[in-house]
C-alpha cells in the first residue's frame, strides 16, 4: 500500500456542503510561509468530507486556524477547482498547532476582482459566473480582508430548515459583492437573531467558487474570521 502524502495546512474553511463539509486551507511550507491552497475531497459524487474522514484522533472537529496534517492520495483538480486533492480515508488527520489572527495578513491572496463580475442573482451581487465563462478560471479559493461586512439574515426557503438564509455584503477593490454564507459558525449564531441587516467590522473572508449548479458557478463566503 502506498503511503499517503501528508500536507500541513492552516485551516481557513470548514463550511457546509451537501451532507458533509468542504475543508480547505493554505499549505504551510518548510520555512513557515503559506503556500498554495489545498482542498481535501472524498471519492463520493459530491466530494464532501464526512465527519469520520475529517475528525482528529480525539474526535475533535477541525476548527478555522487549526494547523492540520492531512493525509492525501493524489491531486484531483476539476475544472476551475484546481486545488482539490483526494483524501486518504484510511488515515486520520492530526492537529499540529494553531495560527492566529495576526498570521492571516501574510496569507492574503492577490488583490483584484473576485473572479468574473457582472452576473448576479436576484438577492446577490456579482455572485455567480456562467459556466461557459469559467473556462479561463484557474482557482476557486481566495482569502481576502474587508474593512466592514454587512450580514443579512432572512427567512429560510423551507420551514423545516435548520438556519435562516445568510448573505454577506462588502466592498472589495472598487466592486460591491453580496454572497451566500455557508459558514456553520455564522449559521449557528444566527438562529436567535431577528431578520434584518447586521454590520460588523474588519473581517477576513474565505470566499469560494462553488460546484456548478443550473448553468452557473456560485461565489460563496465559506468562512468569516473575526479578531
Amino acid at each position: 500500500m502506498t503511503a499517503p502524502t501528508v500536507k500541513r495546512i492552516v485551516c481557513l474553511a470548514n463550511s457546509r456542503k451537501r451532507g458533509g463539509r468542504c475543508v480547505a486551507g493554505k499549505n504551510l511550507l518548510l520555512d513557515g510561509r503559506a503556500g498554495g491552497w489545498v482542498r481535501p475531497v472524498s471519492f463520493r459524487k459530491d466530494e464532501e468530507v464526512s465527519e469520520r474522514e475529517r475528525f482528529y484522533i480525539d474526535g475533535g472537529d477541525p476548527q478555522v486556524l487549526d494547523i492540520i496534517d492531512v493525509p492525501l492520495l493524489r491531486p484531483h483538480p476539476k475544472t476551475y477547482q484546481r486545488e482539490n486533492w483526494l483524501l486518504d480515508p484510511n488515515h486520520q488527520w492530526a492537529k499540529a498547532g494553531q495560527a492566529t489572527w495576526d498570521d492571516l495578513y501574510t496569507m492574503i491572496d492577490q488583490e483584484g476582482p473576485l473572479w468574473i463580475n457582472g452576473h448576479s442573482t436576484q438577492a446577490g451581487r456579482n455572485d455567480r459566473v456562467p459556466l461557459a465563462e469559467t473556462l479561463s478560471i484557474e482557482n476557486s479559493l481566495r482569502l481576502i480582508r474587508v474593512d466592514a461586512l454587512t450580514v443579512t439574515v432572512s427567512e429560510p426557503l423551507r420551514p423545516s430548515a435548520d438556519y435562516p438564509i445568510l448573505r454577506g455584503s462588502f466592498g472589495y477593490h472598487g466592486e460591491e459583492y453580496c454572497f451566500r454564507i455557508t459558514d456553520p459558525e455564522s449559521e449557528g449564531g444566527s438562529v436567535e437573531l431577528q431578520y434584518g441587516e447586521y454590520t460588523v467590522g474588519e473581517r477576513y473572508l474565505t470566499v469560494s467558487l462553488g460546484e456548478p449548479f443550473e448553468g452557473h458557478a456560485y461565489k460563496l463566503i465559506a468562512t468569516i474570521i473575526r479578531p
